[in-house]
């Protein structure tokens, strides 16, 4: 079978370091604190913080193979596409797998700009992709800086925080026990009166640490519903 298997594949690796560049905010960002991967910008560094916060991600390769194309003047380049996301099977049904998927990400700005020219390159990924059981995906803004990234952002400064064994246990208890919450209930429950501040660092640090899980594309706020992160 062509990409995952049970969340133990062989992972690619990048092609080809990333240097620095004039045009934009070169790094490396520390995978889940694990794996550094590199990128070329800050859009590049959002992908990534999007998909280390994300459970369905198994792993991310930068710059991982180098693709030939002929542009429409029958000149031959490599292309390097950005990124290799690969997923976790999880519960799923092999027959049902997530297809890894190949990603160039590009500011919205610049492919309206320059899509013709870059059209050759990306056929010939698409195409690639294709033949390796992949997808090819281009991610711009509209894709990557929305209400989830701000949420995952907002949730980093809680994930370090620490509370106590017994407090966590009670609250995840409680909250098995019905399903789901919106978060103020919690609060009334656990955390009344002048606790209502701690506790709600509690749940934040919890839907940061992956205890808890809710809708992260909308805003954040007393409102949320939250549930138990479920055993894959």
């Amino acid at each position: 079978m062509n990409g995952n298997s049970r969340d133990s594949l062989q992972i690619r690796e990048s092609v080809r370091k990333i240097g620095t560049t004039r045009r934009s905010v070169s790094g490396t960002y520390m995978f889940r604190g694990e794996t550094p991967i590199q990128f070329e910008s800050t859009l590049e560094r959002d992908f990534l913080i999007r998909k280390a916060f994300s459970r369905s991600v198994l792993n991310v390769v930068s710059q991982p193979i180098r693709i030939p194309f002929q542009t429409r003047g029958g000149r031959n380049f490599h292309y390097t596409p950005d990124f290799l996301v690969y997923y976790r099977l999880g519960s799923r049904d092999y027959l049902d797998y997530p297809l890894p998927m190949l990603v160039e990400v590009k500011p919205e700005s610049e492919w309206q700009a320059r899509w013709r020219d870059w059209l050759p390159k990306w056929k010939a990924a698409y195409r690639y992709a294709r033949e390796q059981g992949w997808l090819f995906k281009i991610h711009d803004e509209s894709r990557i800086r929305d209400q989830a990234l701000r949420n995952i952002k907002f949730l980093e400064r809680f994930s370090r925080m620490s509370f106590p064994e017994t407090e966590t246990g009670d609250l995840i208890q409680n909250l098995s026990e019905m399903g789901s919450a919106p978060v103020h209930y919690l609060l009334s429950r656990h955390y009344p009166g002048i606790y209502r501040p701690q506790g709600l660092a509690h749940i934040w640090h919890l839907l940061s640490t992956h205890k808890l899980e809710c809708d992260m594309s909308r805003l954040l706020n007393d409102t949320t519903t939250v549930w138990v992160t479920a055993d894959e």
